[in-house]
């Protein structure tokens, strides 16, 4: 989560300095970032012991495939990347596609 806090900072052109001073900034794209959250992010490291599958759109414009690809490798989790897929599954193509895997892959 922090790597995407990270990100979406970046995209927005704001500092953490900014973020520390205003506490939070509205985003052209649609989200908040929060000095808060990202602290809280920061002292509660993820710890995860569930077993997962995973399923990536190729085209996910949020979360990089090599952020997703270290997270799996840390969780020994299996990844699926469906071709053309984007980051919110929302298509009929692409929900088609998440029923497949659920019923599939990730049981």
């Amino acid at each position: 989560m922090e790597t995407l806090i990270s990100d979406m900072m970046g995209w927005a052109g704001v500092t953490e300095n900014v973020l520390h001073a205003q506490g939070e900034v509205a985003t052209d794209f649609g989200e908040t970032l929060s000095w808060e959250y990202l602290c809280y992010v920061r002292a509660h490291p993820l710890v995860w012991d569930v077993p997962t599958c995973i399923l990536y759109g190729e085209k996910d414009n949020l979360t990089s495939y090599e952020t997703l690809a270290a997270f799996a490798q840390k969780v020994h989790a299996p990844i699926t990347v469906m071709p053309s897929g984007e980051h919110w599954f929302h298509t009929e193509e692409q929900m088609s596609f998440l029923d497949e895997w659920v019923k599939g892959q990730c049981l």
